[in-house]
């Protein structure tokens, strides 16, 4: 048993060539129609950024509310640290901590919404 090369590369080629026409057309070009295109993707990320710059205000607003400050000073939490630390959180936790401003101004008036009413 001899190792050939020639007869090697060729099983190698029929392989390929087998793999390339066995896979469907519509598969290809399905895979290319996924691409993001750069218009897209800046739209996507000016809509995460405002997303995010509006619930980053919302929290401050009300963590900078009278309400707010008595209540950390209470349980002897430096407001400004918090203040400070909503900015270091994810999207995720920016959002379900602006999740818990809305819950907490429905249910204590006193605690100024993010319109200023």
């Amino acid at each position: 048993m001899q190792f050939d090369l020639r007869q090697s590369s060729r099983v190698t080629m029929a392989f390929v060539l087998a793999a390339v026409f066995a896979l469907p057309q519509n598969l290809v070009a399905q895979a290319a129609s996924h691409v993001v295109s750069p218009s897209e993707f800046q739209q996507a990320a000016i809509k995460a950024s405002t997303a995010r710059q509006q619930n980053r205000d919302e929290v401050q607003q009300f963590l900078s509310s009278e309400t707010a400050q008595k209540a950390l000073k209470s349980g002897h939490i430096n407001p400004e640290q918090v203040k400070t630390a909503v900015s270091t959180l994810d999207d995720a936790e920016l959002a379900q901590l602006t999740s818990r401003v809305h819950k907490a101004q429905a249910i204590c008036p006193l605690a100024p919404s993010a319109t200023g009413t």
